[in-house]
């Protein structure tokens, strides 16, 4: 019985042995399998590796900084080298598989750091987790091989509207980041700069946001806004402000024609011309324009170039040059100023299509419309050209050597003043200013004496008068003595009336000299 069980037993033992087997090796062959499998989905899952060159290596570090587009974590740094150049740093970047589409030629890399500027503050999130690699995806052929950006693009990922290209030869302060206003709201940056391919203008590159992008059209005005536009001109001084941030960093402002429709949009990269003024940018442009030299004999002090000319206030051209010019032969100093004129500023009544606009200019000069420097403003001293008629005026030509016709001119009215006084000081100094001094002053000796003699009379009156008075008073007793109705009294009492009117003669006689000393020179006033 125990020999049956001791069988059964080993039996048994056997038996476990063979189906347990298996089961010892199934963890390792499980954990072969998961490990091959995570090695497949890990280097499944890997993009390309991709170098960057870079300036320099602040802030990244190896296995900790990564690359992000719209804040996705496409790939991190694996390795930092210097380059064969020993200028720059090479950056060797593993990216994920999903990164693969847009690693081309424009692809473009740069690091994100904290910044601070007058346009705001970026990269506040990089204080913390350290700066990272963004990247902005372009179009070509796949490339591995990038070189980052020093700066950041100021175009943004996500940003929708279109770039324009805008010329002008005056660069001024517009940078790339340079805010672009829209009726005083931003609405665009500047991108980029560069030299055109002639080397006569400078194109900037901007960008401006949706939907003010649909303003942009065929008349069109973009201007330098300065935040802070001062301008003295014929028409006074003038001021127009701008935003504070362009009084800080410069500014470009633009604004769309009443008269442009919205199928007048126009295309990206379409190039518009950048004024310097607004007073620029407002000026319209005529195709068809006459011109002229005109030849002034006076001073032109306060003309300058783009001064307006004015038919009877109105402006109708503008001036486009000012030269001075020597004859040699007969030493006489000209001074040339070329002028265009606008006739399409001017509406046509009764309008003959066989009579060109510069045989209408012809037929008014010769009805005696003149060119005549005047003041415009007397607060800034500039001048204006106006154009008027003066019929009387004859027509006087110079040797013009322009290619234009000349234009008749007639002294202006400060000159026409100024001829006149110098007549008058001329005819003053031929005058024998010496000789009237000299009689002058023998007249003025006659008069002290003439006075003197007046005032020695004067007092001679008066003593005459006061001996009458005593003479009358003493006869007024002697005619008390004598026996009225006899011959001597009557006799003294004529005598003493004669005297009484005598004295009082005498009295108005002196009365009068003190009050009026002058007519013994002038004699007695007629009334």
């Amino acid at each position: 019985m125990n020999h049956f069980n001791e069988s059964y037993d080993a039996e048994n033992v056997t038996i476990n042995k063979k189906s347990e087997f298996p089961l010892v090796w199934l963890l390792p062959l499980c954990a072969l399998l998961v490990s091959g499998w995570l090695i497949y989905k890990s280097v499944s899952e890997k993009g390309p590796v991709v170098t960057i060159s870079f300036p320099t290596a602040e802030g990244l570090e190896v296995d900790k900084t990564k690359i992000r587009y719209l804040d996705v974590e496409v790939g991190k740094v694996t390795a930092i080298s210097i380059n064969n150049d020993l200028k720059t740093i090479l950056v060797t970047a593993q990216m994920s598989r999903n990164a693969e589409d847009y690693l081309n030629k424009n692809t473009r890399f740069w690091v994100v750091r904290p910044q601070v500027g007058l346009g705001g503050v970026s990269g506040l999130g990089t204080l913390l987790s350290g700066p990272y690699i963004e990247i902005k995806p372009g179009d070509g052929p796949a490339q591995e091989h990038f070189t980052g950006l020093t700066l950041p693009p100021r175009l943004k990922n996500d940003a929708h509207g279109k770039q324009f290209i805008l010329e002008t030869t005056n660069l001024g302060s517009m940078r790339p980041g340079t805010p672009i206003n829209f009726h005083g709201i931003s609405v665009g940056e500047v991108l980029s700069h560069e030299l055109s391919a002639a080397a006569d203008a400078i194109r900037l590159t901007v960008f401006i946001n949706a939907p003010y992008d649909q303003f942009v059209r065929k008349n069109t005005r973009f201007w330098i806004d300065s935040g802070v536009d001062l301008s003295a001109s014929a028409d006074g001084f003038k001021v127009r402000t701008g935003p504070l941030i362009s009084l800080l960093s410069g500014g470009i402002a633009f604004r769309a024609s009443p008269h442009d429709k919205p199928e007048n949009r126009q295309p990206e990269n379409s190039i518009f011309q950048l004024y310097d003024t607004y007073e620029q940018s407002t000026q319209v442009v005529y195709q068809n324009t006459l011109k002229y030299v005109m030849y002034f004999n006076g001073s032109v002090r306060g003309l300058t170039e783009g001064a307006p000319v004015q038919l009877r206030g109105i402006p109708i051209g503008k001036v486009t040059r000012i030269s001075l010019e020597l004859d040699n032969k007969t030493a006489e100093i000209r001074i040339p100023v070329w002028v265009e004129l606008e006739p399409e500023r001017i509406n046509n009544v009764n309008n003959r299509h066989n009579v060109s606009d510069k045989d209408i200019m012809a037929q008014l000069i010769k009805k005696g419309l003149r060119a005549q420097l005047q003041t415009g403003s007397l607060l800034t001293g500039q001048l204006l050209v106006d154009l008027d008629f003066y019929p009387k005026s004859k027509i006087v030509l110079n040797d013009n050597k322009s290619v234009f016709p000349e234009f008749p001119t007639t002294a202006s009215s400060l000159d026409q003043f100024t001829h006149s006084a110098n007549i008058i000081m001329d005819k003053v100094a031929k005058l024998p200013l010496q000789e009237l001094t000299t009689e002058a002053n023998k007249t003025l000796q006659s008069l002290q004496g003439t006075s003197t003699a007046a005032t020695t009379m004067l007092v001679t009156a008066k003593g005459t008068l006061g001996s009458a008075g005593k003479t009358i008073n003493s006869a007024q007793q002697v005619l008390n003595t004598l026996e009225p109705g006899s011959t001597t009294h009557y006799e003294l009492d004529k005598l003493i009336e004669e005297i009484t009117q005598a004295a009082g003669s005498v009295k108005q006689l002196a009365d009068y000299l003190e009050q009026n000393p002058g007519s013994l020179l002038r004699g007695k006033n007629k009334e």
